[in-house]
């Protein structure tokens, strides 16, 4: 599926085999006969309650973006009653002052104007309904969800080192759970001691195995051992962990190419999802990091985290518009549920609530 990471080179397979012999992989064995608790009797109302926690957890981890910037452009539609000239120039101007930034605030505001005199829109509030739906349109993307329809998918997430990479793994393994998957970690950033021993934390947390060497191991070893962990266990998603070095950009991406390659061959059409992890509160640096990223690494999709501590939060469009990447799911807290499948039209009336 990503021919960007293949190349033949079968020396690369028996290297993963021989580095797996190199030690005793850490393999959190006792904790996958806990995995999974007993189907609920009613499970079309713990769906429900699911999906409600989850809503009041978007909403929850907005309200500093809403109480922001985002609380004085919902200020400006609801003073006066004309669209004027003025009226666009201050939204343009607090739209860029949320982090929306000037390429995407440019392009919102000229398909408002477009909208205003395509549908003959005289009042603020016909407007405000016609701005938030071109919002909820720039985020919108027909490739909704996570792609695992194989019998054993392989995911790999990436990520420059601070932006919650081994937190959101371990909540996504928590919800892919709550979906009826069955989940292998696999703790590819063998480059930090304590990457390895975080990820382990949290697939204790999430009750979830995680598959570890020896810091300073081959990754690609890792990956392998975790497939065949999976394959063992009947699981059918392998996540994996990977170095966030990007100031070691070059040996970083070879790092990432070796990686799939070697998974290509131990799973063919490996790997299924790429995801790349933002920070919010990292604004526009956020945006330059996943350019950086999707220069070289086929990124399938995007995760943003921590919106729960951003005033601004409009970075999210600029993202999204720029990158023109879906955004799978959005981080809205610290807390193990506290990751939320990204739903464009509850996000911006989220905003404007």
């Amino acid at each position: 599926m990503l021919n960007w990471f293949r190349r033949d080179r079968d020396a690369e397979t028996v290297e993963a085999e021989e580095a797996t012999t190199q030690g005793a992989p850490v393999d959190v064995d006792e904790l996958a006969e806990e995995a999974l608790a007993a189907a609920p009797e009613d499970e079309l109302a713990l769906e429900e309650q699911e999906e409600e926690e989850r809503e009041a957890s978007l909403e929850s981890s907005l309200e500093k973006t809403r109480g922001g910037f985002f609380s004085h452009i919902k200020g400006l539609f609801s003073r006066g009653s004309e669209i004027t000239e003025d009226f666009y120039e201050e939204l343009e101007e607090l739209l860029i002052q949320a982090d929306v930034g000037v390429m995407t605030t440019q392009r919102l505001i000229e398909a408002l104007r477009e909208r205003v005199e395509a549908e003959g829109i005289r009042t603020i509030d016909e407007a405000r309904e016609a701005f938030q739906d071109e919002m909820a349109g720039f985020l919108a993307d027909e490739q909704v969800g996570l792609k695992l329809d194989h019998p054993l998918n392989l995911m790999l997430v990436v990520g420059v080192n601070g932006v919650g990479k081994t937190t959101t793994i371990g909540k996504l393994a928590t919800y892919l759970q709550s979906e009826g998957h069955q989940v292998v970690l696999a703790a590819g950033d063998t480059f930090r001691a304590a990457a390895i021993e975080q990820l382990q934390a949290w697939g204790a947390r999430a009750n979830v195995p995680v598959v570890a060497h020896q810091p300073g191991s081959d990754p690609s070893a890792v990956i392998f051992d975790a497939i065949a962990s999976a394959e063992a266990r009947g699981a059918d998603v392998v996540m994996a962990d990977t170095a966030g070095r990007l100031h070691t950009k070059f040996n970083l991406m070879e790092e990432l190419r070796k990686i799939a390659r070697v998974a290509d061959k131990r799973l063919p059409g490996s790997p299924h999802e790429v995801l790349l992890i933002l920070d919010a509160t990292n604004g526009q640096n956020a945006l330059m990091q996943a350019k950086q990223f999707t220069e070289t690494v086929p990124v399938t999709g995007l995760i943003v985290t921590k919106l729960d501590s951003t005033s601004k939060g409009g970075i999210i469009f600029a993202i999204r518009d720029e990158l023109d990447l879906p955004i799978k799911f959005v981080g809205t807290g610290e807390k193990l549920g506290d990751l939320a499948p990204f739903d464009p039209d509850r996000f911006v009336a989220t905003l404007f609530e």
